[in-house]
Formats: structure tokens, C-alpha cells, sequence
């Protein structure tokens, strides 16, 4: 979630603290002195959980010893760390280069016509161009190429005082038709046709497989969700499709060549001025009036179907399918879309859960074994969430006639999880389903009805099972040398001290950490550690606990993944006084097997490893660095810059925009090869 868009509320009212007794009984079975929560917070996250993460991937007992290959040269990092940045400019490492492709606004076809810098293109422009604010994306080659593909990719919110000529109005009470549609047409997600020409990326104009998808775009329903009586309305009577997604934030994909776009920041869109359903409440819907106020161009003589109406979700009528009460209910969900079939809808795939998704990353994939994918609910003190297909994996559907066919064969079945961590280093996966047993010693069934009820109410469900509340779960990344996970919390300025945990233990919390775990082989435990703190390099050693210097200091960590070598990447999203005063936004990397012990063990960074941690690249002013993706042979790296303040100035990124200049900002695609021709980021 990027610090300019949502509102950054604590809404959990659960008071799930389960590190309290856990730890009282962890620090009573040691004889430590009770009440040295430090201690052992120290002993777990500082010094890691190294006998649970080994060299080649942190394997548990039940897992079978890996086979004995020749052992290959050891993957290390080659570039030098960079120093931080103020300017209207990217930065990137010694040996590499830096251009824009794809800003907001560039046509995907012959109905849009080129962007203008006063702001003045149409809705209908903006229905066929890239959206705003970039997020998240994904590269899809076309045929394995590594020089020609399919970038889709998240346009996350609106900036409204850029997106019109003077910034938005208001008449009488009322938004503007045509600018309410514009609006609505910079949200969603797209797919863009790329190819690499003499060396260089560029937009396929009109390709057929360029499209949008906006807050207004047709989508089908699946999962436990579909044809039930809490997502039927006037629109869809019988709860099978819905129209459009919204504030997509991070993003996942699939095995079998699909993207998966996540609905974060949705609910602040929505309106009811009656009384709120427990799940309106919980997830964040307003009582007052919708973000952008779209409620208000209800009744205008080109409305269709109720295009704006539909974001007052208020009760009028005498059921569900006379007016919009359950419009929102279709929203916060993980969206499947088919990047190379442009005739298919999208499909929400509900049975991942309902709430503010933040990425949702695939496990590795093994024959004969099901599918995960693993989410977070980007909120203060919210849950991580993991889903495990019913359907085991068969490569054959790698490469399938009907990739959306596919989808539902591992997306609308399966088990969904939320976690509890332990704070002796271990954890839980609790099953969000009828049987499972409330901590007010109930049943899930018994608070919620079916399935679908609990889908509704995921976080409500979460909070009744006693999971873990968590420092903003973002993004989520594979390891794809070892399987294991890893998890950016961003902050939380609402945990305060006497409810730290082992999993969350500052608080508040301004500067984030990056938490790591590893699945038993059945799904239902996990052993984890803390990988990294975010910290200014200056801090106390409370809050600078991995030892941090100026070259690496980092704060929000956020948009994470892995390349194919086992390179982690992440992102950041800085609000920190001390650290936004030395830099902005960046994007540093790591090898996480690179770190272990004198056993081989795998370690978390620390003050004497650290120097393994690197600055590779910093964004303009004003913008968040996210969304990050890589062609095949790792030669290309796409990162997306964010609400820039005065950036660009030109198609090179690294072109400083003239002292005295304003532009108008546009967030964009920044294309980062090496000047070599060689991998990115390695020796």
C-alpha cells in the first residue's frame, strides 16, 4: 500500500496478543526471569533461528534429504552499494542504466490519443491508456522470449489534482460525470504488449493483446463466493459476475501463465449511510461518503445500469437484487486475469478471502504436492494469510488450452489459513473454516453460517481463531532455491510498547522488518525468523538491530521477490523522518543463502554480515519504488515509480528534471538494464 493512498487505521478490534501467554509459559519452561520479553525477543529475532534455516533451505525433519549434487559456484552480488539521493531523478549503480517506459497515460490503442500535459485527455483516453500509479506487475514472455512480451501490471490509485487540468470539482454537491469516469478509468490493471527493439524496450502499439481493466470492467465471480446471496444485486441478481477492481496494490501469478491482481484499498470507494453491516465495518467502508465521492454523479442522464449508484451501498429496496447493498461484498479479492486471451473476462477467485490483499506469491510448485500462495492484509495490526489447493499439481497444466479453466481447477477449492507465531520461533496455521474452533470456544460455523459467511468476514473469522496481528503484512516472496518465505512489514504506528511480540517486537513500530519462515511438508506449522530490521543507521540498538550503515539503511520495506537465482529484491516505502531526509525510496538486494553461520546455517543480517545487504537504486522525490519484475534470462529488471513530485523530465530516468521546471508527474515503468549486456545485480 503506498503512504499516499488508504487511511492507515487500526481496525482490528479482537485484541489478539497470543505471544502474551505463550511467552510467559516459554520464558517460565527456561527459568528466565519473568518479564524479560527483550531477552527473548533478542534471542529468537536477533540471533535467528538458525537450526531451522540451513544453507541450501531450512529443511524440517519430515522433509527427505536432498540428493547429493556437485556443488556450484557460489551466486555474490556485483555492484557496490549506493549512497542515498534527493533529487527529481532514479539513481542506479555504477555499470547500469536507467529509461522510462510505459508513464500513465501512454495509449494502448488507436482509440486513445496521446497524452497531454495539461491533463486534458478524456475518460475514453484513459479507458485505453496505462492507468495511475503504477504497482505491481508481472513479466509473461511470449514464447520464452527474453526480448518480447506481455507486461501486466496494477495501477494502484489516483492523484486527482494531476489526473484533471485544475484537480477535481465539485458542482452543486455533485461530481462531474466525465471526470468521475476518468477517475474510474485510471484504477484497475492492464496488460501492454513490450518488445525489445536494437536493445532498447518500447510499448506494441495497438497490439491485440494491449487492454485495460477498470473499476467499470465486466468480471465473473468464482470460488465459494459465487451465486450466493451476499455478492446477488441489481446488477448481477444472480451473484455470478460484478463489475470492476480497484486499488490493486501488489500482485502474485500462476504456474500456468496467468496474473493474479490484488484488491487492497477498495472499501474507502464504497459509501453506507445506514447501519453497517459487521464486515463493512471491520474491512473499513465508510458512513459518510466514498473516497471520490462517484456516489454523487448517480442519477445523470447517461448513467448505465447504475454505474455510479453503485458505490452507495446503502439499503433502498426490498431485497439484495433491487439495489447495490452488496455491491462491496464483490470487492477484496484476488482477480485472475489471462494476459494472452484478450476475449476473457477477469475472474475473482473468493476463495483466497476477502479483506485488503497485498501480493499473493506462489509456493514452488511440486508434482503430485497442492499449490500455495501466500498473502497479507496491508493494515495495522492485521493477518497473514496462506491458501492450499484441494487439486494437486500437475506440470502438464503448465501449459494449458484454457488457462482460466485451469484456475479453477487449484483457485476455487482449497484450504484457506490465517497465522499465529509463536514465540518460540515456531508457528501455527489455523483453518478458516465451519469447524474450527473459536478462542471463545465456539466454532466458526457457529459465529459465521457456511463458508461463504466466513469468506465475508475473513479478518473477523482471523480474529476469532486467535491469529497473529502483524505490522502491516505486505508483499510475500519464494525462495526459489529453498522454499523458504518471506514477509515485508512495512510499520505500525499503532502497536504500541506493551504489546510487542516476538513477531512484532517494536512498537511503535516507524521503521518495519522483513520475517521469514518455512513450511512443514502437511502446511499446518511453520518454523520463522526475522530476516532484517529497518532502521536508520544512527538509531539505538533497538532500533538499528541488524546493524545497519549509511549504505544499506532502509525504512517501510514493501515491494519484494526473488529473481530465478535466489537474488531477493525488496522495495521501500518511506515515511521516516531521519531516513527520508538522507534518501528516498530505493530498492536494495540480498542473497539470503549467501548468509549462514559457520555451520552453514542460515542466518538473519547482522552487524557482521550486513555489508551483503546493498543500495542498488534510488527513486525520484516524492515517489515510492514498487512493483518489480525480471524477463527470463535476468538481463532486464522492470521496477515502477510511484506519485513522483516533478519526475520526468524525459525518457531517462536518471535525467534530473531542471531546477525551476515543473512537469506534470507521471508514474511509470523504469526499465534498468546493465551497460554490458549482462545479468542484473550479480558478478
Amino acid at each position: 500500500m503506498s503512504r499516499d493512498s488508504g487511511d492507515n487505521l487500526d481496525r482490528n478490534p479482537s485484541g489478539n496478543l497470543p505471544m502474551a501467554s505463550v511467552m510467559d509459559a516459554y520464558l517460565s519452561r527456561r527459568a528466565v526471569v519473568r518479564g524479560s520479553l527483550g531477552a527473548a525477543i533478542a534471542m529468537i529475532a536477533g540471533t535467528g533461528l538458525s537450526g531451522c534455516f540451513d544453507g541450501g533451505g531450512g529443511s524440517n525433519h519430515d522433509d527427505p534429504a536432498p540428493p547429493t549434487t556437485p556443488e556450484k559456484p557460489k551466486l555474490k552480488l556485483g555492484f557496490n552499494s549506493i549512497t542515498g539521493s534527493r533529487t527529481d531523478a532514479c539513481v542506479v549503480a555504477t555499470g547500469y542504466s536507467a529509461y522510462v517506459l510505459a508513464p500513465w497515460g501512454t495509449p494502448l490503442n488507436a482509440t486513445a490519443n496521446p497524452w497531454k500535459a495539461d491533463g486534458s485527455n478524456t475518460s475514453t483516453d484513459q479507458a485505453n491508456a496505462m492507468g495511475m500509479h503504477h504497482d505491481g506487475m508481472h513479466f509473461f514472455p511470449i514464447n520464452g522470449s527474453s526480448s518480447d512480451g506481455l507486461l501486466a501490471i496494477n495501477f494502484e490509485y489516483i492523484d486527482t489534482a494531476a489526473l484533471h487540468p485544475s484537480g477535481p470539482t465539485t458542482v452543486a454537491g455533485k461530481r462531474p460525470v466525465e471526470e468521475v469516469r476518468k477517475e474510474i478509468n485510471a484504477h484497475g490493471a492492464g496488460v501492454v504488449r513490450i518488445s525489445k527493439v536494437a536493445g532498447r524496450w518500447q510499448v506494441v502499439d495497438n497490439d491485440p493483446l494491449n487492454r485495460r481493466f477498470t473499476t467499470v470492467s465486466l468480471m465473473d465471480i468464482a470460488g465459494p463466493m459465487r451465486g450466493t446471496d451476499h455478492v446477488k444485486t441489481k446488477f448481477s441478481p444472480t451473484g455470478t459476475q460484478c463489475r470492476g477492481t480497484n486499488n490493486n496494490c501488489g500482485n502474485g501469478y500462476t504456474p500456468w501463465g496467468t496474473y493474479l491482481t490484488c484488491e487492497e484499498n477498495w472499501p474507502g470507494i464504497f459509501v453506507n449511510k445506514g447501519t453497517r453491516p459487521a464486515n463493512q465495518v471491520r474491512i473499513g467502508v465508510s458512513s459518510s461518503s466514498g473516497q471520490y465521492k462517484w456516489e454523487t454523479a448517480a442519477g445523470d442522464a447517461s448513467e448505465v445500469a447504475g454505474e455510479f449508484a453503485r458505490f452507495d451501498i446503502t439499503p433502498t429496496g426490498a431485497s439484495a437484487t433491487d439495489d447495490f447493498r452488496n455491491e462491496a461484498s464483490t470487492y477484496g479479492y484476488i482477480v485472475e486475469i489471462d494476459p494472452y486471451n484478450a476475449a476473457t473476462l477477469a475472474v475473482k477467485r473468493t476463495a483466497l478471502g476477502r479483506f485488503r490483499h497485498e501480493g499473493c506469491c506462489p509456493g514452488l510448485p511440486v508434482a503430485g504436492k497442492p499449490l500455495v500462495w501466500y498473502t497479507g492484509d496491508d493494515s495495522n495490526n492485521e493477518y497473514l494469510y496462506k491458501f492450499v489447493s484441494d487439486a494437486l499439481w500437475d506440470p502438464a497444466d503448465a501449459n494449458p488450452a484454457d488457462r482460466l479453466a485451469t484456475g479453477a481447477k487449484y483457485l476455487d477449492k482449497g484450504k484457506l489459513y490465517v497465522a499465529r507465531f509463536d514465540a518460540n520461533g515456531t508457528g501455527v496455521w489455523l483453518l478458516l473454516d465451519v469447524a474450527t474452533a473459536t478462542t471463545a470456544g465456539s466454532t466458526l460455523g457457529a459465529q459465521f453460517g457456511d463458508l461463504p459467511g466466513i469468506i465475508l468476514n475473513t479478518r473477523g473469522a482471523a480474529d476469532a481463531v486467535g491469529a497473529t496481528p502483524m505490522d502491516r503484512p505486505e508483499w510475500t516472496a519464494v525462495n526459489p532455491l529453498n522454499g523458504d518465505v518471506y514477509l515485508t512489514l512495512t510499520n505500525n504506528s499503532a502497536r504500541t510498547a506493551a504489546k510487542v511480540d516476538a513477531a512484532n517486537p517494536r512498537g511503535p513500530n516507524r521503521h518495519g522488518h522483513i520475517i521469514r519462515w518455512h513450511d512443514s511438508a502437511d502446511h499446518k506449522t511453520f518454523t520463522w525468523d526475522i530476516f532484517v530490521f529497518g532502521a536508520n543507521a544512527a538509531g539505538t540498538p533497538d532500533i538499528n538491530r541488524s546493524g545497519l550503515t549509511e549504505l544499506n539503511q532502509f525504512a517501510s520495506p514493501d515491494g519484494m521477490s526473488f529473481d530465478s537465482r535466489g537474488v531477493l529484491w525488496f522495495e521501500t516505502d518511506n515515511g521516516e523522518a531521519t531516513l527520508t531526509s538522507y534518501t528516498n525510496d530505493q530498492l536494495l538486494a540480498v542473497i539470503p543463502t549467501d548468509l549462514v553461520d559457520a555451520n552453514g546455517k542460515q542466518i538473519p543480517i547482522n552487524a557482521t554480515n550486513q555489508v551483503d545487504l546493498r543500495r542498488f537504486f534510488v527513486g525520484p522525490n516524492g515517489c515510492e519504488v514498487t512493483g518489480i519484475t525480471f524477463t527470463p534470462d535476468n538481463k532486464t529488471l522492470f521496477v515502477n515509480i510511484q506519485h513522483p513530485d516533478n519526475w520526468p523530465s524525459t525518457d531517462k530516468a536518471t535525467d534530473v528534471t531542471p531546477a525551476g521546471s515543473s512537469v506534470r508527474p507521471r508514474s511509470s515503468t523504469v526499465v534498468i538494464q546493465r551497460n554490458d549486456g549482462g545479468e542484473i545485480g550479480t558478478a
